[in-house]
């Protein structure tokens, strides 16, 4: 994965972003290996879903979850995308035995 260094992408707040595969890390951050891998594992859900989908799929979830939990965080976390990278970040051989659209089985669950 790239990874590219700079003060405007992401947002001040935020450390860093993955868009279309390439980790955007904000100025000093510190990245860990956790972080990378976290992000590695949304980059293989952009490609299984053509990213576009990745997006647009990821958008939809949010709002859906915001309704039903009327708290934006709760919401973010509960997002099969976000569920399936933070329960296996730390699993640096993760991605090497995830199976296709494996965050279709975090559609379910309850918030975290």
């Amino acid at each position: 994965m790239k990874i590219v260094r700079n003060n405007i992408i992401p947002f001040k707040g935020y450390k860093a972003i993955n868009i279309f595969g390439i980790l955007f890390v904000r100025g000093d951050a510190v990245i860990s290996s956790i972080d990378i891998n976290h992000e590695a594992i949304h980059t293989e859900q952009m490609k299984e879903t053509l990213y576009v989908f990745f997006y647009l799929w990821y958008v939809i979830e949010w709002l859906v979850r915001l309704v039903m939990y009327r708290n934006a965080h709760t919401a973010y976390r509960n997002i099969s995308f976000e569920r399936e990278a933070y329960m296996n970040q730390g699993s640096m051989s993760y991605l090497q035995v995830r199976g296709r659209y494996a965050w279709f089985m975090y559609l379910k669950g309850g918030a975290e």
